[in-house]
């Protein structure tokens, strides 16, 4: 008589990486570090040409989660940011998440200004669930010296283009 067959747990054929660059409309890349929150805030790169992923976001190929990117618009002692450039993107087109073996691809869908305050409580920046997708941050708005910078923060977000590789 024949054995029976056992079975096993079949390999998962997804891919899912902690992106360490990130690359723009025009081919524009810099390189990405991981950013915590510290006392409710997002606490990004200092250097204004590097940007940092959120820790406690999905990472790039999740099945679902917001990938949350943020970085510096500009600072007074160096400059124009990386994310100076969120300010021209327009929605349809790719921005592309790297690591030195994976990428993910991501097709703008909107581009949002939202005020400082409410980045946290409206809309989905920072939420678990939900499709797939990529939140790209940077501030915008009226500089405001007394409280400190921006008033607003322009938030992009872009949907996974197929799986990552």
């Amino acid at each position: 008589m024949p054995s029976a067959r056992v079975g096993g747990v079949a390999p998962s054929s997804r891919v899912r990486f902690v992106p360490t660059a990130v690359e723009l409309p025009g081919g524009a890349r810099a390189d990405i570090e991981p950013a915590s929150t510290v006392d409710g805030q997002l606490v990004v790169p200092e250097e204004v040409r590097h940007v940092g992923w959120w820790d406690g976001s999905a990472w790039a190929g999740d099945p679902f989660g917001a990938t949350v990117v943020a970085g510096h618009v500009d600072s007074r002692t160096e400059g124009l940011g990386f994310f100076a450039r969120l300010l021209r993107v327009q929605r349809g087109e790719t921005v592309t998440l790297r690591d030195d073996e994976h990428r993910q691809r991501y097709r703008i869908v909107s581009v949002e200004t939202v005020a400082k305050q409410a980045l946290a409580t409206s809309g989905a920046a920072f939420d678990s669930d939900g499709d797939h997708r990529l939140v790209l941050i940077t501030c915008t708005g009226r500089f405001r010296p007394d409280r400190g910078g921006y008033d607003s923060n322009l938030v992009v977000t872009a949907e996974a283009v197929g799986l990552a590789r």
